[in-house]
């Protein structure tokens, strides 16, 4: 099966403007990204973006990028458009990685890949354990509860995403990874977003409230977000040490 990559990323984040750009060992954060895309070597990979900023660093950098619309209200809906334009032929998975996310663990990538080849699932993402049960409070971590526990070998269906909760039953942090086949993404995007999702301000929610199945792939870990300046700051002195 044929797997496309695609990294949407823009400028315009409220909580941390420019972030896409900002360095870490002289190198910016969506080309990070890029790299480890390319690295899980899956086939093809693209950055989508509304910004000539970003596709001008992308490919100074060696890397593909694509200009997509301003106007797409979630990142699927941007990367639905790149697939359209960049038009390769027999494209099976499209994998969306987060343009904020540059020490996402390459084997997660491949093992969700490899998972949706063997299961056939319309729709696959990643979840890691929570080691904090504070985290279950914190609204601005995503958490996943699934059907079955999950381990490296099972990859059960999503029950429900949610921001806050008191449950510890099968819940497992969320990690905004997702793969989907093109015929999923296609009917995805074309759906009214859901009063659930707009509520709770989580787009996948969009596909399981239209019986859409999502399946979790267990992770090696969290990896570090982009939000904030605290976690530039954080990240970047991990990534530089490590050097």
């Amino acid at each position: 099966m044929k797997t496309l990559t695609i990294i949407p990323s823009r400028l315009s984040a409220t909580r941390l403007p420019g972030k896409p750009l900002l360095k870490i060992n002289d190198l910016s954060i969506i080309s990070h990204v890029f790299r480890k895309a390319q690295d899980a070597n899956l086939g093809e990979v693209f950055v989508a973006t509304e910004d000539q900023e970003i596709v001008d660093d992308v490919t100074n950098n060696g890397g593909n990028a694509i200009l997509t619309s301003r106007d797409h209200k979630t990142g699927t809906d941007r990367i639905y458009e790149a697939l359209k334009k960049i038009d390769l032929k027999g494209i099976d998975l499209i994998m969306n990685l987060q343009g904020d996310e540059p020490a996402i663990n390459i084997e997660d990538i491949i093992s969700l890949n490899k998972k949706m080849i063997n299961s056939k699932s319309r729709i696959g993402t990643l979840a890691a354990k929570i080691k904090d049960f504070k985290d279950l409070k914190n609204e601005n971590i995503v958490k996943v509860i699934t059907e079955k526990n999950l381990d490296n070998d099972q990859f059960p269906e999503a029950k429900t995403f949610i921001r806050n909760s008191s449950n510890k039953d099968n819940i497992y942090h969320h990690i905004g990874i997702y793969c989907y086949s093109s015929t999923a993404l296609e009917e995805f995007v074309k759906l009214s977003q859901s009063q659930n999702e707009i509520k709770n301000r989580l787009e996948q929610l969009r596909a399981l409230d239209n019986d859409i199945k999502i399946n979790v792939a267990l992770a090696k870990s969290s990896p570090i977000g982009v939000d904030t300046e605290e976690d530039y700051l954080a990240l970047k002195k991990i990534m530089e040490y490590k050097v």
